[in-house]
């Protein structure tokens, strides 16, 4: 079997490049790859790329990701997000190929507290969500074989982020302030990449397992309690801080005004994919217990 991993630079493109390997040979590209075109600002010549590699599975891993920025960039958001995976589906179609693409929360509008489920209405807040969702629709829509992954919070051991933010702040200063008023759920590449093989296998197997699911770590917290849980583990593990899980100050969204709007809501239910493909996923708690044990 050959995969076509597109975006293999990216957090979850990184670990895809692992979890996808057991499944036969993995052609990986990035924007600058010059063996086959795969920049997704240049959307005409992606089809070319899916036919001369003619994969019996293409993994979408590129996205515009940068939420604030695409406020004063729709244009490239939308080649980036939509167009982009829109032609790669049509390819996909042609060819008869099975396509993974990510979605997020941010098709959501976040109201309400119960976790969204993949029926439930979209309504996405700006510039990043409408795109992710107008991606999502033109991927279902032009590719039969398709399954969509809509996930949150990602984060990964590789680059930055939020939990290794925190702790360069919690040795810099003496207290931290928070946003306490969002709820959802971290979810690392590692998990993201590793369910996606999974299911990847479990669909060519089952083709009536195609279509759009929620993929998420389990439980739920704030980022607030993201920030307490990641300290309290660094001080178990012997780092020194000078502000603590106690010195963490929670506060709400509005204080820290930002171009695009954050959804209060990004619990997502994952009770679909679980009963699917036979999954239990891990608390988040676990996977960024995981991750800090390799930042420490």
């Amino acid at each position: 079997m050959k995969l076509l991993l597109l975006g293999k630079g990216g957090q979850v493109g990184w670990e895809l490049q692992r979890s996808l390997a057991p499944l036969g040979e993995v052609v990986a590209l990035a924007s600058d790859s010059t063996d086959f075109h795969a920049d997704f600002s240049r959307p005409d010549e992606l089809g070319d790329t899916v036919l001369k590699v003619r994969p019996d599975v293409i993994v979408n891993a590129a996205a515009h990701t940068a939420v604030d920025k695409a406020e004063s960039e729709p244009d490239l958001a939308r080649k980036l997000n939509a167009t982009a995976p829109g032609v790669v589906a049509e390819a996909a179609q042609e060819i008869g190929a099975l396509m993974v693409h990510y979605s997020t929360d941010y098709v959501f509008d976040g109201s309400g507290s119960a976790p969204w489920r993949e029926s439930d209405p979209t309504g996405p807040l700006g510039v990043y969500g409408k795109t992710k969702l107008e991606g999502e629709q033109l991927v279902a829509q032009n590719c039969a074989r398709h399954l969509i992954f809509r996930t949150s919070w990602v984060y990964a051991a590789r680059g930055g982020n939020f939990a290794k933010t925190m702790l360069r702040l919690a040795k810099e200063r003496d207290r931290l302030t928070v946003i306490d008023d969002q709820f959802g759920a971290p979810t690392g590449a590692e998990l993201l990449a590793d369910v996606t093989a999974h299911a990847i296998r479990d669909t060519l197997r089952e083709p009536g397992k195609v279509g759009l699911y929620h993929l998420v770590a389990g439980g739920e917290t704030t980022w607030h309690g993201y920030a307490h849980f990641v300290l309290e583990q660094a001080r178990a593990a012997g780092v020194e801080l000078k502000a603590g899980s106690d010195a963490v100050a929670a506060v709400p969204t509005s204080a820290f005004p930002t171009p695009a709007k954050r959804p209060h809501n990004s619990r997502l239910d994952t009770r679909k994919l679980e009963a699917a493909f036979g999954l239990v996923l891990p608390n988040w708690q676990a996977g960024v217990a995981r991750m800090l044990r390799e930042t420490f």
